[in-house]
């Protein structure tokens, strides 16, 4: 299955995130993360939920230190990253080069002082988008086993 996710974070206190080649400080409260998987989409959002894993995306360094609440799962098969992207930054705060590094957006990382949830699925809504919160990395592996039943996908 293909298509983007949001992940939303809670940071309980100030920190600074150092990943292989920056150091972005952060202030304490809720995240909202940007991504995209054109292959294996519940793959990806599954293994942001594992708390072992190798450090590779700068989420990775962010997920050692904070709190994934949970995940929108948004299959599709238009890349739909930047365009996300650029409608949770009308709300949230910038975290200037953080992930990102394949769309034409400053950031995949957003700051909130509360939970973003309403915003989200107003985001999700508004643009017409079908879309599935998940709370667990066996959540995000079932709805890809339910959608590939669906749609006959393997």
């Amino acid at each position: 299955m293909k298509g983007a996710y949001f992940l939303v974070i809670h940071l309980p206190k100030e920190s600074e995130i150092t990943t292989k080649g920056r150091r972005f400080p952060l202030k304490g409260g809720y995240y909202v993360y940007v991504g995209s998987a054109m292959n294996s989409l519940e793959k990806r959002v599954a293994r942001h939920f594992r708390r072992h894993k190798k450090l590779h995306w700068h989420i990775d360094f962010l997920l050692k230190d904070a709190k994934l609440l949970r995940a929108y799962m948004i299959p599709s098969e238009e890349r739909l990253e930047e365009k996300l992207s650029v409608e949770v930054s009308r709300h949230g705060e910038p975290v200037e080069g953080f992930g990102a590094g394949d769309v034409r957006v400053e950031t995949n990382l957003y700051r909130f002082d509360e939970e973003p949830d309403a915003l989200l699925i107003r985001i999700l809504e508004g643009l017409g988008l079908k879309w599935k919160r998940v709370k667990s990395e066996r959540e995000a592996i079932e709805f890809g086993e339910e959608n590939e039943a669906r749609t006959g996908e393997s």
